[in-house]
């Protein structure tokens, strides 16, 4: 006799919107196969114990209109099974003994990984596959597929952003606005480029690693400066949380209230970035006589459990259903994928850094032109701004200094800048021309030089 199928879906890292549609449809399309579905509460943290108490059976009914909703319907927890071989053996155990023979995780980079040990360890018995979701969109998939609630979150983001801009304009005043993103910044850039925001700062842009804590204070002041030289005292920052991980943990030995360990070091996951920057930026400011009102602001919380806009609600339909489909036609061990409209299986081999032995993170590309654009966008010191002497003693000025001061301490800043965008290339174009030449000509049987004249006329 064939054992009767059961799905379990569990979801595991931080909220993100879209949860929920990602469980409708994938609890929606293995009902209607004649598949039971249970629901693993709050990710692995039970089923790591042994504990197979808090899987409860989904219904169409109970789950029906969740897409609607942020949160996730079953719970989440950043519990990981990695951690000890014991626990993913529990997991596993856990899992047969409730008769599950198809699991769908839901999660980030970690949970990724957590589901190719879990398939691995399974060996065979039971079918995995993994669901991405993160509103840092930093998993390693083609860099035109968003992982979802990304853009649900960038929406939510941009709308805090622009009431706050408008804020600073009112009273004249700097914001920092500190955006998640642990490793990777394409949810500060994206909010910050759609918003306009004054500058964004992610860590990918800081070629010269680790971060120094005086560029960044820096990079802010002589925005502050040069925003300033134009007769506006307001401004918004973007920066990414992940900046902080890439700062020399040196450069936090003069702030007395930064949290350590019981060696001395620095618990660099608990320092408050903008207030840090806060304090440091306006010390700086005092140096040129100039006093500017600052406040710090960490949004992340508010964006991760908001209920998703329709791109995402439509997205994670998809992902949900291809993700049953697939575990019930017999795949297993991949990530699901939805890229130009179509289902993307890729494999969990495929996921790994050889390096690291972990996930594979996409980080933002600054060759590319959205970046370059984005920076040009931003009110920060760049190249030509030292190749225009009018520009230059404009700011020099504002900071009361001459330019030869002014280039000492703030020239160093524009060694990671982009390169020019250039989008019109003159010898490319002359081929194109010549080659659409020979294409008529091959049409209407003339010369290509008299083609080329004819379309010239």
């Amino acid at each position: 006799m064939t054992h009767r199928k059961k799905l379990a879906i569990l979801v595991g890292g931080g909220p993100a919107p879209g949860i929920n549609s990602v469980i409708a449809a994938c609890t929606i399309r293995a009902l209607l196969e004649g598949v039971d579905v249970l629901g693993i509460e709050d990710g692995f943290e039970w089923l790591m114990q042994g504990n197979i108490d808090h899987a409860r059976p989904l219904t169409i009914d109970a789950i029906s209109r969740i897409h609607f909703r942020g949160g996730s319907h079953i719970g989440i927890s950043r519990a990981n099974p990695t951690t000890k071989p014991e626990y993913l053996e529990n997991v596993v155990l856990s899992l047969l003994r409730l008769g599950v023979t198809d699991l769908v995780t839901i999660g980030g980079d970690d949970t990724a990984f957590s589901a190719m040990m879990v398939e691995k360890k399974a060996a065979g018995r039971i079918n995995v596959v993994h669901v991405p979701k993160s509103i840092d969109n930093d998993l390693d998939l083609p860099s035109y597929v968003d992982t979802f609630g990304y853009q649900t979150a960038r929406h939510h983001g941009v709308e805090i952003v622009k009431n706050i801009m408008v804020d600073a304009k009112t009273t004249s005043r700097w914001y920092f606005i500190i955006a998640m993103g642990r490793k990777a910044g394409h949810l500060a850039l994206g909010i910050g480029k759609a918003a306009g925001a004054t500058l964004t700062l992610i860590p990918e842009e800081f070629k010269t690693q680790p971060i120094r804590l005086k560029t960044l204070v820096d990079t802010l002041v002589s925005a502050i400066i040069k925003r300033l030289a134009y007769g506006r005292r307001d401004g918004v920052a973007v920066i990414a949380e992940g900046v902080v991980l890439s700062i020399d943990p040196q450069d936090f030995e003069n702030f007395d209230d930064v949290e350590r360990d019981a060696h001395g070091h620095v618990r660099i996951a608990e320092v408050n970035i903008g207030e840090m920057l806060k304090r440091a930026v306006q010390k700086r400011l005092k140096e040129f006589n100039i006093a500017t009102t600052i406040v710090e602001k960490n949004i992340g919380y508010e964006l991760r459990c908001a209920d998703p806009i329709p791109n995402d609600m439509e997205y994670t339909r998809d992902l949900g259903y291809c993700a049953t489909k697939y575990l019930l036609d017999g795949g297993s061990a991949a990530l699901v994928s939805m890229q130009a409209g179509q289902f993307v299986p890729i494999p969990f081999v495929d996921l790994l850094d050889p390096v690291t032995g972990r996930a594979k993170t996409r980080m933002v590309d600054i060759h590319s032109t959205r970046y370059a654009i984005a920076r040009r966008y931003m009110i920060r010191l760049r190249r030509d701004d030292f190749e225009d002497e009018h520009e230059l003693a404009r700011f020099a000025a504002t900071a009361g200094m001459n330019l030869d001061e002014y280039r000492d301490e703030f020239e160093y800043l524009i060694a990671d800048e982009p390169p020019q965008i250039h989008l019109f290339d003159k010898s490319l174009a002359k081929a194109m021309r010549e080659t659409n030449a020979a294409k008529a000509a091959k049409k209407k049987d003339v010369s290509p030089a008299a083609a080329q004249a004819k379309g010239g006329e």
